[in-house]
């Protein structure tokens, strides 16, 4: 399958550009406004010669003819070239390249049948139950109007349409067009489809005037991104190009939402071209080595989006932030809005705080107050189910998310012997981020709030949490470690889990528990060799090729980076960041969301995954993260400058290494290592 996006518009075809699978189309608002697009010469599909990308949001495919009703083999180079943006345009190119005229027709089968996004994912073999999922809806009716070359279909049950503009007369009729051609040797015929998606006649008109314009404008942009962010230099050839990918990855995850339309990633591809609170906030605090107007615009978002009232149809309450947005008809059919997660309420906070200490942006802070209190409210009330300080899920909402934390699985929550916890679950690594959301907001309230009585309390808070949570979670057995979560009647859910390298980057792990916790997640039953596993080895429910009982996830794994470098374990952090990185190098440096757990000793590469997304946000994150761990850059707010935290002597493989045109203090920074040292300073 070859895919395009552009934000939250996105089209999947076969490597013909044919749209003809139960999971294929055009999709816009979460929806598909094109289920069919199949081009045929003499009744017959082309012959594949060559296609792929060219861009994230455009493709190309080159073609030639079968031999067939009078037409000799490779008569015709055919060209689709393909682009997506608020709409979708399509430019089909034909050429005789024989030394006879030839006469031919060809047509394109065209069908819309607005089915919900979810509900399409529901058919896809990897990620759904194609044997059980629901009847995706039939094509839609549709009416022709031959002297404007336009076909309009609507959605029978709604306000949906997809126009659909020829630049070509052709003969319009209930499939979609023919054109009957006559070429002379080495002539070139072509014709321009128009793909516009509206949710109501008006944008309907107002998009359809604009969609010719946009392709030149969308690389225009995606150019001054890319010239923007920072460029890494020099080094270790295998960093570089990870990274160059990484931004490749993020660009097209981009989007805007929301009443400031400021840029923000989307959570990954195709099927979750939207707002994640997760794994918008964490994506966010992975690239702010890139600049601060992604984590701005992801907090500006999710404060829009913060619940309100209670809902338990959609698990809300007052101050929670979103776990998911839907569009169009997955809004109608599914929720507009979900707030299933329990870590994006602290994530946000976390976020906030960090976004701060990298601008020193008060006007920022002052802004968000109101929603930080709201999401702090949230922690110490409604996160809290039964008083006892740890905040923990358990879900309301009918066809909601039984699990609601980063492994949200149904199967992730497990027992040391297999047995599964049962609701409400306190998850371990949330604890972690509490503690660092409230150790990072009374720093905000101190120095810009001006409110030192919350400060105070809040550091009271964090030191309090810290102490009990040692106390809740550790187990004494198998070396000593944290828990995966506490079940609904508070026993340990003592499988070992990589979420204990989480604790390790929010600060909550007391300095005689580091050590211990950096063996378990080093040893050979959660060491891959290519990254940590998301479950022990010897774990009863361990499975290399589960979700999240065994494989390995970059962007989980670089989080455990960042928390040994933090811990003064730079060596250990190396370790992990530089086998990630050659892991990159086994799927064309765009790291996947997930790929197995198997043991590197044991496969030659690391073995991919089938449902994973790419790219996908926080995968995309993850080498430039590792860029900023393995150089130690940390923002210092209080001198108004970067700085670097590694004090020892760096790798053979990183000498040489720059990265020009950090961002941060509304100044630009240079990082170099030079004879085995980091140095910074000011300018390009």
């Amino acid at each position: 399958m070859l895919t395009i996006l552009e934000g939250s518009t996105f089209c999947m075809s076969d490597e013909r550009g044919d749209i003809a699978a139960p999971t294929s189309g055009f999709f816009a608002h979460d929806t598909r406004f094109l289920s069919r697009l199949v081009l045929s010469v003499q009744g017959s599909p082309p012959l594949l010669l060559s296609s792929g990308r060219v861009e994230h949001f455009a493709a190309a495919f080159f073609l030639r003819n079968a031999s067939l009703n009078g037409l000799p083999q490779d008569a015709l180079s055919i060209s689709r070239e393909r682009f997506v943006g608020t709409g979708m345009q399509e430019r089909i190119a034909i050429r005789n390249e024989s030394m006879h005229r030839l006469d031919f027709d060809v047509s394109l089968e065209l069908a819309a049948d607005f089915a919900d996004i979810i509900s399409v994912k529901l058919h896809d073999f990897a990620l759904g139950d194609p044997a059980n999922a629901p009847d995706l809806p039939p094509p839609a009716p549709a009416t022709y109007d031959e002297a404007r070359r336009q076909i309009l279909i609507v959605d029978p049950v709604g306000d949906l349409r997809t126009r659909i503009v020829l630049s070509q007369a052709g003969r319009i009729n209930e499939g979609g067009a023919v054109f009957d051609l006559s070429l002379d040797p080495h002539e070139r015929w072509d014709i321009t489809v128009d793909v516009v998606p509206a949710l109501d006649p008006e944008t309907d008109a107002e998009l359809a005037e604009h969609l010719s314009d946009e392709r030149e404008t969308l690389g225009d942009v995606v150019a001054a991104w890319t010239l923007r962010v920072p460029r890494v230099r020099g080094g270790w050839e295998s960093l570089r190009r990870a990274f160059d990918r990484s931004i490749e990855d993020l660009a097209a995850l981009r989007m805007r939402t929301g009443e400031f339309r400021r840029p923000l990633f989307a959570a990954g591809m195709p099927w979750f071209m939207t707002v994640f609170g997760r794994d918008t906030a964490i994506t966010s605090l992975q690239s702010l080595l890139l600049g601060p107007e992604p984590a701005i615009g992801a907090l500006d978002a999710l404060a829009e989006l913060q619940a309100t009232t209670v809902d338990p149809a959609i698990d809300a309450e007052p101050g929670k932030i979103v776990h998911e947005v839907r569009h169009g008809r997955a809004a109608e059919f599914w929720f507009p809005r979900y707030y299933g997660s329990i870590d994006s309420t602290p994530l946000f906070l976390v976020l906030l705080a960090e976004t701060w200490r990298w601008t020193d942006d008060a006007v920022l802070v002052r802004r968000l107050r109101e929603p930080a209190m709201l999401a702090l409210e949230w922690i110490d009330h409604h996160g809290d189910l039964d008083g006892d300080g740890f905040v923990e899920y358990a879900r309301r909402a009918d066809g909601g998310l039984t699990n609601q934390s980063w492994k949200d699985s149904g199967d992730s929550q497990r027992f040391h012997d297999g047995r599964f916890a049962e609701a409400p679950i306190a998850p371990v690594e949330v604890q972690g981020y509490v503690y660092d959301a409230k150790r990072g907001l009374a720093e905000i309230a101190r120095d810009v709030w001006r409110e030192p009585e919350l400060a105070d309390r809040l550091e009271r808070e964090a030191a309090e949490l810290r102490v009990a949570f040692d106390k809740a979670f550790w187990v004494e057995e198998r070396g000593g470690f944290f828990a995966l979560a506490l079940d609904g009647e508070k026993r340990h859910v003592d499988a070992r889990c990589s979420n204990m390298g989480h604790l390790l980057w929010s600060g909550i792990v007391l300095p005689e528990r580091v050590g211990p916790v950096v063996d378990q997640l080093l040893s050979e039953s959660l060491w891959s060799g290519w990254g940590i596993r998301t479950m022990a080895s010897d774990e009863a429910a361990y499975n290399p090729i589960s979700y999240h009982n065994g494989t390995v996830w970059p962007h989980d794994t670089s989080l455990t980076a960042w928390g040994l470098a933090r811990h003064g374990y730079p060596e250990a952090a190396r370790r992990v960041a530089r086998a990630l990185i050659e892991a990159a190098a086994h799927f064309d440096w765009s790291l996947p969301e997930v790929f197995a757990g198997y043991a590197r000793d044991e496969t030659p590469f690391p073995i991919a995954y089938p449902t994973a997304a790419r790219p996908q946000a926080w995968a995309a994150g993850t080498p430039i993260l590792l860029v900023r761990v393995l150089l130690g850059i940390e923002p210092d707010r209080v001198r108004q400058r970067l700085v670097t935290n590694v004090t020892d002597e760096l790798p053979s493989w990183l000498e040489g290494l720059r990265v020009e045109g950090v961002r941060a203090f509304g100044r630009n920074w240079s990082v170099a290592v030079e004879r085995g040292r980091v140095t910074i300073a000011e300018g390009v």
